[in-house]
């Protein structure tokens, strides 16, 4: 992809949607916007009204969150769905058209070395100085150039998904605990001594 297709999908539209949905812009959030875009367009999807599209995302990381503005997945429509694997892997389900797709990050795909890893612990630390700072500036620009530059075949292995095409979500009428009176939904709720205790209150009365 020429600089010109870059600096394209750098102003576009949906880019600056994840950007400010994000908050700034970095390396992982571009895995992600080439993830979604990837994976509406394989399985014909657009952006999810209520939940024609399903995400499914094995990590918590910026990438994450251009998944939901391009996709509209989200946990409040129950049709983002986290998988707490620590894996760069999305997963994109079409329920209208029952159709999936998988993409796994690369092992090879970031261009991120150990100067732009040091550089960003010291900025986490608080202990960078401006020119560390400006220096990781620089190579987070090329980093997310690098990215955006390559094709999905080049950043993801795709496969078919190795899971099944998530239930749609469930409307419950809340319980009370019985232990803290919090209203809970019923399936996420615990039994215990005869009593439906809420998952804090059951974890607490066994530890």
């Amino acid at each position: 992809m020429d600089a010109e297709k870059i600096q394209e999908i750098w102003n576009s539209a949906d880019w600056q949607r994840c950007v400010d949905f994000h908050g700034h812009e970095c390396p992982g959030l571009a895995i992600g916007f080439m993830a979604a875009k990837a994976g509406l367009a394989s399985i014909r999807g657009d952006r999810s009204e209520d939940e024609e599209i399903v995400a499914v995302v094995e990590n918590d990381a910026c990438g994450v969150d251009a998944v939901q503005v391009l996709t509209g997945s989200t946990f409040g429509k129950g049709n983002l769905i986290h998988l707490d694997h620590g894996k760069q892997v999305f997963t994109f389900f079409n329920r209208n058209r029952n159709q999936g797709v998988r993409f796994s990050l690369r092992a090879d795909a970031s261009t991120v070395d150990d100067r732009y890893r040091e550089l960003t612990m010291l900025f986490l630390d608080g202990r960078a100085s401006p020119q560390e700072l400006s220096e990781l500036g620089k190579r987070r620009v090329k980093v997310m150039r690098d990215i955006l530059s390559k094709s999905a075949e080049e950043l993801f292995v795709i496969s078919e998904p190795n899971i099944s095409l998530p239930g749609k979500a469930v409307m419950q009428r809340s319980e009370a605990c019985a232990v803290c009176g919090e209203p809970t939904m019923p399936r996420k709720m615990v039994d215990m001594d005869d009593r439906r205790l809420c998952r804090p209150c059951a974890a607490a009365m066994t530890s």
